[in-house]
């Protein structure tokens, strides 16, 4: 898809979410408001709203992969992932707790977590290359964030709004992907010990690696390689959930580890 927006146009609606960001705030979705808007347009939108995220402070550490299941890329109507920037600013501890004072309107998705030992780039990146380039693999939680009102998102407002990127973490136990089966590692989600989600990872593009080896490669056709030391969140393997004051979630994902989550509004970061 071609760009559609001149560049003024791109910095003014990455700045509004930007602005949505730091001030907690949302915006009407981009479809609506902005004619011909197109998802090359989107990705535009997202860079300068992550360039404003860079230039204040923070640091890029990774990339996050989003629509990776049929039944949300059905829903927003689009039959390809989108991607988001990782920040520093977003990272956090296995255990930590998230003010949610801090975010909009999260929700949360377990996924595996790659962590790199070497640099990848496409085109011609397979899931046998990825799996080579992991140091290792984590459970993680992220904690997705939409600065458009109500989640009323289709892929050009997700994309703009860096995909949706909230925080996430990590969590500490590190699997060797070589050891293990990550298309039929299966996923339980506990909220305060009650069993409320489930998942495997074959619901992430048939496989978590070739969920990772897709973005290398699109990555690859717009000229940026995966670094050594990134971390690459490959998509959810259970449903969206949603997150409340006091809240404890737990992730444990087979062959691979657990990692948890608390909730706490007005709290500190820990």
């Amino acid at each position: 898809m071609t760009r559609t927006l001149e560049q003024a146009a791109v910095e003014r609606h990455g700045d509004e979410l930007y602005d949505a960001f730091l001030n907690r705030t949302t915006v009407p979705n981009l479809r609506d408001r902005v004619a011909g808007i197109t998802i090359t347009d989107a990705y535009h939108i997202q860079a300068h709203f992550v360039e404003r995220r860079v230039r204040a402070g923070e640091a890029i550490v990774g990339k996050k992969i989003g629509v990776t299941s049929r039944a949300i890329q059905e829903a927003i109507g689009v039959f390809e992932p989108d991607f988001g920037q990782l920040t520093s600013a977003m990272a956090f501890e296995d255990g930590a707790a998230i003010d949610l004072d801090s975010l909009i309107q999260p929700r949360a998705e377990a996924e595996i977590a790659f962590v790199l030992k070497r640099d990848l780039k496409g085109p011609g990146i397979t899931a046998t290359d990825v799996l080579r380039a992991t140091d290792h693999v984590r459970t993680c939680f992220e904690i997705v964030d939409s600065r458009i009102c109500g989640w009323d998102i289709k892929i050009e407002d997700t994309v703009a709004d860096n995909a949706s990127c909230g925080v996430y973490v990590l969590g500490e136990d590190k699997a060797d992907p070589r050891d293990v089966d990550l298309t039929l590692a299966g996923l339980l989600v506990e909220r305060d010990g009650e069993a409320v989600a489930s998942g495997v990872g074959a619901a992430v593009q048939g496989s978590p690696l070739n969920s990772v080896a897709w973005l290398a490669n699109r990555l690859g056709q717009l000229g940026i390689p995966f670094r050594a030391g990134e971390v690459i969140l490959s998509g959810s393997l259970g449903p969206l959930l949603p997150v409340s004051d006091g809240g404890l979630l737990v992730a444990t994902i087979g062959g691979v580890g657990s990692c948890s989550i608390n909730f706490r509004r007005g709290g500190v970061h820990a």
